[in-house]
């Protein structure tokens, strides 16, 4: 992990990456609020998770990924309300093989823990971009 700041949301992220790492799916729902939404450019169209049975689902997704690395190009936090906007590029490995993507994630924060989850892919890892 990459130019991530120490800061309260810098720790939660790297917290966020290694609880994937680590395959944690209960630990990563802990992170999030019981009524949070995601929302997720993936699969090129709008996806919604809503409340942790939905996003436990989501997260079955992360079983498959293998050498996590993330590269911080871009990071904005505020306070009140508590937020982060952040851009990365992100290399793993899948079941197909090394995959290479850029993401711009903002979290939106209720009682520190994640109500928003704006999860949007902008280079996908066929190389498009959206």
């Amino acid at each position: 992990m990459k130019n991530i700041p120490n800061s309260s949301l810098g720790k939660m992220y790297k917290e966020h990456i290694q609880l994937i790492l680590d395959k944690d799916i209960d630990g990563l729902l802990n992170q999030y609020t019981d009524d949070a939404v995601l929302i997720s450019s993936f699969e090129k169209k709008p996806l919604y998770f809503r409340g942790s049975k939905e996003l436990k689902e989501h997260f079955q997704g992360i079983l498959g990924i293998q050498g996590l690395q993330t590269d911080i190009a871009f990071w904005a936090e505020t306070e009140n309300p508590t937020t982060l906007m952040i851009v990365e590029a992100i290399k793993m490995q899948t079941e197909s093989g090394e995959a290479t993507m850029r993401f711009a994630d903002s979290w939106v924060l209720r009682d520190n823990k994640i109500a928003i989850h704006f999860a949007g892919m902008t280079q996908y890892p066929d190389g498009s971009v959206a």
